[in-house]
């Protein structure tokens, strides 16, 4: 047999092999670690986040259900100072701007929310409205024909809850062209609506108390419903770094963990 003149053994292939897999394994795990585990734990923090707010609102509701009804302005007011404040408020609705919001479910039946302006009494001088949600009333068993919503003429006057209106909606489909006003919606836009209506509006909007006239099926939802998912969703987050970094941990040490026995 030949060796080498020098006297060195030939490196084996398995010797190579092995420290290859171990260069991926340090260099290549940590890279995948370090995009990772940051991914995740952001991901865990926002649903973290989303859990906190809603639980931060559902307490704003809360505390602000236990105090006496302040009287909405005529003027325009602050959209977060008026958060969740029960509030009364004297106008006329105005059925000429209302509109239906699509894919609303009670009880598994599927409906509207009946959305109606209703032009403050003592505005006047610059015809401020407010948007009030009147609640849920079923769908017919053709979407072809709309439910007849019955509205009360003359002034009212209305107990309800202030509500700030979301800004993010996924929409399909565009809003139709031309001047001929839309009445069924899929999301309660107020922007959207601001523009297609040639009179100001608050930027609230009134969900209609129980206990006032002129209304349908009013079981609003709580701000913190289904918080428990956000929570559930932030710990399997942060449980895909942690397991991230235990595989890692594992394939690093792994060449000093003793043998596994042959059965």
């Amino acid at each position: 047999m030949e060796h080498a003149a020098d006297g060195r053994v030939p490196a084996s292939p398995e010797r190579d092999g092995g420290q290859v897999a171990r260069r991926f394994v340090v260099f290549g795990g940590g890279l995948l670690v370090a995009v990772l585990v940051p991914l995740f734990v952001s991901l865990g923090q926002w649903q973290w986040h989303k859990a906190a707010v809603k639980e931060a609102r559902q307490a704003l509701l809360d505390a602000r259900a236990a105090e006496a009804p302040v009287q909405l302005a005529a003027t325009p007011v602050d959209a977060e100072t008026m958060r969740f404040r029960r509030v009364v408020v004297r106008g006329t609705f105005e059925t000429s701007k209302q509109i239906l919001i699509d894919n609303r479910i009670h009880r598994e039946q599927a409906g509207y929310h009946v959305i109606t302006p209703l032009r403050i009494e003592g505005s006047e001088g610059n015809e401020l409205r407010v948007l009030v949600n009147r609640g849920w009333v079923a769908a017919g068993p053709s979407r072809a024909v709309l439910p007849e919503i019955a509205t009360p003429q003359g002034p009212v006057e209305l107990l309800a809850t202030a509500v700030v209106p979301g800004t993010r909606f996924f929409t399909l489909g565009t809003a139709p062209a031309g001047n001929e006003w839309q009445v069924v919606w899929q999301n309660l836009d107020l922007a959207r609506y601001r523009t297609q209506v040639g009179f100001p509006l608050q930027p609230i909007v009134l969900e209609l108390d129980p206990a006032s006239p002129a209304g349908f099926v009013r079981e609003w939802p709580r701000p913190d419903e289904r918080i428990e998912r956000h929570i559930g969703y932030a710990w399997q987050w942060f449980g895909f770094a942690a397991a991230t970094v235990l595989i890692w941990l594992f394939y690093l040490i792994r060449p000093w963990l003793p043998p596994r026995r042959q059965p």
